[in-house]
């Protein structure tokens, strides 16, 4: 946090702040079952730009998507989506998308297919799956994998530009071409968009597909093994066990994020809805 974020917060007696590994920050409240009000409500979108992440426990839960929806325009502007701007992401029996599925879910970022990418996600955990039912939101800090990178996959990071395909069997598809390092819509210091590949060795609910320009092939196999292997290392990435009622704000901007696989019908059902930036980020992968 900031200097001056720090002395704001302290004037919040009723909550506790502690950090999170190995990026991010959980904000507690003293007195169970409060609203996220002034002026802590105020405080959450620099929050979440300089932390990452922003993890609210204890608080008053939504009672339903329109409770939700009040309190994430206390951040910001909603992204309107064909459904709205509440996603329920919860299991589907027959999912048209590996969102709505319990398997695999490649690490990406939101918006990738359509006109602007939103600079926050805010989710609301309406039940949460048991210990041992998987499930976790998993985020990478893309500042920090290109900070923690060496000079060969840094190089070859940035000189790749990747152009995906989707079937458009849910809310979003098509195609979208990126550079790989792209810098941050805001201040401008690089970060890495990316949609990582689907795996050729299992059953994947609507599979995407990846063109690679700007390195030669072994290269480009090289580039995206080691960029792969960063996503899922420890050091850079927070892994979000869900507790009823927890609220998650986080940088869409800075950051790649993923779900573990869970358990079939485990209870697990999260609500999500994208906060557009100010001003709103067009998509320059679509233009």
């Amino acid at each position: 946090m900031s200097s001056n974020q720090t002395e704001q917060m302290k004037g919040i007696p009723e909550v506790v702040m502690e950090p999170v590994e190995p990026f991010g920050l959980l904000i507690t409240s003293n007195v169970p079952g409060a609203d996220i009000g002034r002026p802590l409500v105020d405080l959450l979108p620099g929050l979440a730009r300089n932390e990452k992440i922003v993890v609210l426990r204890g608080f008053r839960s939504f009672p339903d998507a329109v409770d939700f929806d009040a309190f994430a325009r206390r951040l910001g502007k909603p992204m309107e989506w064909p459904f709205g701007t509440v996603l329920e992401l919860v299991e589907h029996e027959d999912p048209a998308d590996s969102v709505f599925s319990n398997g695999f879910l490649p690490f990406h970022w939101d918006g990738m297919y359509v006109s602007h990418i939103p600079e926050f996600q805010v989710f609301s955990c309406v039940e949460a799956p048991g210990g041992d039912d998987g499930g976790r939101t998993v985020f990478a800090d893309t500042t920090a994998i290109l900070d923690g990178a060496g000079e060969r996959e840094r190089d070859l990071w940035s000189k790749i530009t990747i152009t995906y395909t989707i079937r458009q069997a849910a809310h979003y598809g098509g195609r979208a071409k990126s550079p790989l390092v792209v810098p941050h819509p805001a201040e401008g210091y690089p970060t890495i968009r990316f949609n990582e590949p689907m795996p050729k060795d299992e059953d994947v609910v609507n599979r995407s597909e990846l063109t690679i320009e700007g390195v030669e092939p072994e290269d480009a196999n090289h580039a995206l093994a080691h960029l792969q292997a960063a996503l899922y290392d420890p050091r850079y990435n927070y892994r979000h066990a869900w507790q009823e009622g927890d609220v998650v704000i986080a940088n869409n901007y800075a950051l790649l994020h993923t779900r573990e696989r869970y358990r079939s019908h485990a209870p697990r059902h999260l609500r999500r809805i994208h906060i557009l930036g100010d001003p709103p980020f067009r998509n320059p992968a679509v233009a």
